[in-house]
C-alpha cells in the first residue's frame, strides 16, 4: 500500500478529535477529561507546596490584606462542587506580572500585578479569571490533550519507521508544529476566552465591577508594549480580542453586578 501523508496526519489528528467528547465545560463546549479530581488536588497542592518553598512570599500586611479582601469575596462564589474547603492565598514577591489558581483550592498572586491591577475590580477580574480555568477544569484538559497528542505522534512515528519512509525526523518535525499552532495553541486561547467569560460573571456576581475587566485588559496591553507574539502563534488571545470578547458579554454581567448582594470594599 502506498504512503500517504495526509493518513498519517489523520492518525496523529484522531486523538485530538476524542477532545471533543465525554464532558461539557461551563459555557458548554465538548471537554475529554482522563484524570479524577483528586489527581488534580494533589497535582495542586505539590505544585503549590513547591513554589512556596522556592519563591519569596510578601509579608506586607497591606498588600495581603487587599489581595486576601477580594479572593476571599471572589472564592464565596464558587460552586462548592469545585472544591468545598477553604481556599488557600499566597502573595508572592515577585515583579512579574501574574497570578494563578490550582486544583485543590490554590491561588497565587505576583505584586507586580498590583502595578496593573489598579483597583478592586481590575484585580477581581484576574483572580476570577484564575478561578475559572479551576472552575472548567482546563488543567485536566490540557493534560488529557497532552497524552493523547502524544500517543498519537508515538503511534505516527511507529507507522513512518515501518513504512520505512525517509526524512522520518523532518516529516514528525512537520506534524509536531502543525499540531501545535492547529490544534494546541488554538486550544490554550479557547481556554482563555473561556476563563475571561466565567470570571466576568464570577466577579460581577461576587460584587465588582465588570467593566473593570475591560480597563484591566487595557492596562495590559500597555504593560506589555510590543513585546507580543502574533496571536496566531501565542497561548493567548491578543488584549484587544479580550475586551472585545468582553464587551459582547457585558450586559448580562452588568445584570448580575446589580442583583449581587455584596460589595466589597477592598482597600490597595
Amino acid at each position: 500500500m502506498p504512503f500517504s501523508f495526509s493518513k498519517v496526519f489523520t492518525a496523529v489528528c484522531v486523538s485530538t478529535l476524542l477532545l471533543t467528547s465525554c464532558a461539557k465545560s461551563p459555557l458548554g463546549r465538548n471537554q475529554l477529561k482522563l484524570y479524577s479530581s483528586d489527581q488534580l488536588a494533589n497535582m495542586g497542592q505539590q505544585t503549590f507546596d513547591g513554589m512556596k518553598s522556592e519563591q519569596k512570599v510578601s509579608k506586607t500586611p497591606v498588600t495581603n490584606q487587599f489581595v486576601s479582601c477580594v479572593a476571599d469575596a471572589i472564592t464565596k462564589h464558587v460552586p462548592k462542587s469545585v472544591f468545598a474547603g477553604e481556599w488557600e492565598l499566597v502573595v508572592f514577591d515577585d515583579p512579574q506580572v501574574n497570578a494563578f489558581a490550582l486544583p485543590g483550592g490554590k491561588i497565587g498572586v505576583y505584586t507586580g500585578l498590583l502595578d496593573v491591577a489598579e483597583n478592586q475590580d481590575q484585580l477581581a477580574a484576574v483572580i476570577g479569571h484564575e478561578v475559572g480555568h479551576v472552575i472548567a477544569e482546563h488543567g485536566n484538559e490540557r493534560m488529557s490533550s497532552s497524552t493523547l497528542i502524544g500517543i498519537g505522534m508515538e503511534a505516527t512515528n511507529q507507522l513512518l519507521q515501518a513504512n520505512q519512509i525517509a526524512n522520518n525526523s523532518m516529516i514528525m518535525a512537520a506534524i509536531g508544529m502543525g499540531v501545535q499552532v492547529g490544534v494546541q495553541l488554538p486550544f490554550s486561547r479557547t481556554h482563555e476566552t473561556e476563563a475571561d467569560l466565567i470570571g466576568l460573571q464570577l466577579m460581577a456576581k461576587s460584587g465588582f465591577n465588570p467593566q473593570q475587566s475591560v480597563n484591566l485588559w487595557q492596562n495590559m496591553a500597555k504593560a506589555s508594549g510590543d513585546n507580543r507574539q502574533p496571536e496566531l502563534l501565542s497561548t493567548h488571545p491578543a488584549p484587544q480580542s479580550r475586551i472585545d470578547k468582553l464587551s459582547e458579554n457585558m450586559a448580562p454581567a452588568l445584570s448580575l453586578y446589580r442583583q449581587a448582594s455584596d460589595r466589597p470594599q477592598c482597600k490597595k
